[in-house]
């Protein structure tokens, strides 16, 4: 059975990546595919530089290396990255240089994977969630959730195909046209909908890919996954702000059978809650803010 590779994203945070590197090292990743984004200034290049010297040292897996010429931004990168991976690989993991998982990782995704392989309901398989969006009583086992994820998820060729046909608003169109809301899922998305271009976003075309075709996304019961770039060199800090996870736990366990692909009804509401529209989401920004007032 031919490995699952690992997709990885850098760019220019070193110290964030060498432990990633250990994390999917520790996770005993087979196969890597490492994408290294360009400098976008003389400012950065010491810090590419030095991140591409991490991942030209990598001797513990098959590595293969694209270092780009040019800066493409994780939007572009992330996209064209992917799309070249998908043109290879029948299922693929992406990882990001600024998130750590535990062990058992790699393993409960892949078998995930694996699983869901001839099943299109399934669009795609994550190691992160967040009390916020977790329903109540999921147990040890994963859930399913319309909702896509961005950080460390896997999928198949069969579901990222399509996905550069059209932009976010163009799969938002099409999720409304399935007679669903545009912020069914969060106010946040169609805003980022609105903003794909000039932010080079790409994850948000995704969760609309998802919603325009009625795939699932399967999640675990408690995150094994954690953000580690909650500062100022942050990819997603502003927009991360309230999600960081509680210390993580070990990796739930592999399902001696995957349930079946059913959407828990908990998690439209939740999503909603957690990303709220006008008033109330400036509220609860300016609460996360002023935290230790409120506790």
């Amino acid at each position: 059975m031919n490995p699952i590779p690992v997709v990885l994203f850098a760019y220019a945070r070193p110290v964030h990546l060498a432990r990633v590197l250990a994390c999917l090292r520790e996770n005993r990743v087979p196969s890597l595919y490492v994408f290294a984004d360009g400098a976008k200034d003389e400012a950065d290049a010491a810090a590419v530089a030095e991140t591409r010297a991490l991942v030209r040292s990598i001797d513990w897996c098959e590595a293969r290396i694209v270092e780009r010429e040019k800066n493409l931004g994780l939007g572009r990168n992330v996209l064209a990255g992917v799309t070249e991976v998908a043109a290879k690989h029948e299922s693929f993991i992406v990882w990001e240089d600024d998130l750590v998982g535990v062990a058992g990782t790699y393993a409960w995704l892949v078998a995930a994977l694996r699983s869901y392989a001839g099943d299109d309901r399934v669009m795609s398989v994550t190691a992160w969630t967040h009390p916020r969006i977790t329903p109540a009583g999921v147990g040890n086992g994963p859930y399913a959730d319309a909702r896509a994820e961005s950080w460390v998820w896997g999928a198949w060729a069969r579901s990222w195909r399509g996905l550069n046909a059209g932009d976010a608003l163009e799969k938002m169109r099409a999720t409304e046209a399935r007679g669903l809301p545009a912020a069914a899922y969060g106010a946040d998305l169609p805003a980022m909908a609105r903003n794909e271009a000039r932010r080079n976003l790409w994850a948000v075309r995704w969760i609309y890919h998802h919603l325009a075709n009625g795939g699932l996304c399967l999640r675990p019961p408690w995150s094994m996954v954690e953000h580690i770039g909650f500062d100022a060199q942050a990819t997603n800090a502003g927009a991360a702000l309230g999600w960081d996870n509680p210390p993580l736990r070990p990796a739930p366990p592999v399902p001696a059978v995957w349930p079946e692909p059913r959407e828990h009804p908990g998690c439209r509401e939740l999503w909603r809650r957690a990303n709220p529209g006008g008033w109330r989401r400036q509220w609860l920004r300016l609460r996360a803010r002023l935290h230790p007032f409120f506790t």
